[in-house]
């Protein structure tokens, strides 16, 4: 840990209510700022801008700095929480939104601590592009930044949007997304296209299948890891962008190579995160899970030598 990188993440802090196979469970704490946080911390140390409400339990926040997760960006308003409240198929790869209320989060607008201003490594949660870019002026030459978006900026901001990927380095999506930004199917070509848009880098999630990474050295495939015990999807995604940008903040230099090995180590920690409700998983994470479950992925490419 004492030769990582510091790691700045502004996103949404919330509670979940969900619907899923197992059973239902309510007041979730979740976020993407809270999964990747969790997961992030499991390499370096890592700072958080959020907003919570006065409902927000003060034991969340006590277990995060036990994790070395730096809190005093998180803003306390006066109000509710963030809550979002969905429900999954049988196949936990389906879901419906029920209900969002988004709360104290409606009137969020980060505001960075001078402490922060000067983090190396920094993550756009899946806010709102306009957001993205009021955090990108307040910044001082960060060494990498990676951002996330979804549908609903994709159509409704779309001009904001470009403006921020004009800005950042690591762009991370899932296929869905891919294909929506771009107005392509095929995704090397959709790839192509996202790229020429501005991000030097795009990942593109696939789910349970894994993720790709396109970049100078062309693509690459992390495979995803089978499971047999598939129990919430939820904040997965943003399990993958803290375990992939984590990994990075422990390189001394951001190679293609260090960027395939933070590709298997973001998959080994989205793996955590299915197997549990909520946080369960990866709010107890550490290095030497992460490490075992690399070590059974790489397993998985593993076919010996060829004999043609």
């Amino acid at each position: 840990m004492s030769t990582s990188s510091p790691i700045l993440i502004v996103g949404s802090m919330a509670f979940d209510d969900l619907d899923l196979p197992s059973g239902k469970a309510r007041d979730v704490v979740g976020g993407s700022a809270t999964y990747a946080a969790m997961t992030a911390s499991v390499f370096a140390p890592v700072r958080v801008v959020a907003v919570v409400g006065d409902d927000f339990p003060e034991h969340v926040l006590i277990a995060m700095q036990a994790r070395g997760i730096d809190t005093r960006g998180i803003e306390r308003a006066n109000g509710k929480t963030f809550r979002w409240a969905g429900r999954y198929d049988q196949d936990l790869v389906h879901r419906t939104t029920l209900d969002t209320q988004l709360n104290v989060f409606a009137d969020f607008r980060p505001r960075l601590p001078e402490a922060y201003r000067d983090t190396p490594f920094l993550l756009l949660g899946n806010i709102h592009p306009g957001l993205q870019l009021d955090v990108l002026e307040q910044v001082r030459a960060p060494r990498l930044v990676v951002a996330d978006t979804m549908n609903f900026w994709i159509t409704g901001e779309p001009t904001l949007l470009a403006s921020m990927l004009k800005r950042i380095d690591v762009l991370i999506v899932n296929d869905e997304e891919a294909r929506q930004l771009s107005g392509i199917h095929n995704i090397r070509r959709a790839a192509r296209d996202i790229l020429a848009r501005g991000p030097k880098r795009l990942v593109i999630k696939r789910g349970e299948h894994g993720a790709l990474l396109f970049d100078e050295e062309g693509v690459f495939a992390a495979h995803g890891f089978p499971l047999e015990d598939e129990v919430d999807p939820t904040g997965a995604g943003d399990s993958f962008a803290g375990g992939f940008l984590g990994y990075l903040a422990t390189q001394s230099d951001i190679t293609p190579l260090a960027l395939r090995r933070a590709m298997v180590h973001a998959t080994a920690t989205a793996s955590f995160c299915v197997e549990a409700v909520g946080t369960g998983k990866v709010g107890v994470l550490v290095r030497d899970d992460v490490t075992a479950r690399v070590t059974e992925i790489q397993k998985l490419y593993e076919f010996g030598a060829s004999t043609m």
